[in-house]
């Protein structure tokens, strides 16, 4: 996240939410926009959806999965109504696109989602 931050702060506005789990063992380098320091993940979540526009997940671990899916769900369940998207480089999502169209096809996902 430090580079893509770093990319963006040059045209845009950066704002690090950073739960305090993080900083304990210098997780994170230094912001280089506003930074939030929150207590827990889930409140990184929470302050996430508040403050956005939009979700673009970028290719990560779990963290990223997590968070991804989180604000889908959240749009399900009309908690917020804001855009959200992969970037797929290099086709990295290509098998967990896959595996939501199964899901979809198998009905246990709407297609609205």
């Amino acid at each position: 996240m430090g580079c893509v931050s770093t990319a963006v702060a040059h045209q845009r506005q950066v704002l690090g939410i950073i739960p305090s789990a993080f900083t304990v063992n210098n997780l994170v380098r230094e912001t280089c926009g506003k930074e939030i320091k929150v207590a827990t993940m889930h409140e990184r979540l929470l302050t996430m959806m508040e403050l956005s526009d939009a979700f673009i997940a970028l290719p990560g671990g779990f963290g990223t999965l997590e968070e991804l899916f989180q604000m889908i769900y959240w749009a399900q369940l009309n908690i917020h109504n804001k855009p959200i998207g992969v970037l797929n480089i290099n086709g990295f999502f290509n098998d967990l696109l896959s595996f939501v169209d199964h899901a979809v096809e198998q009905k246990f996902i709407t297609q609205r989602a």
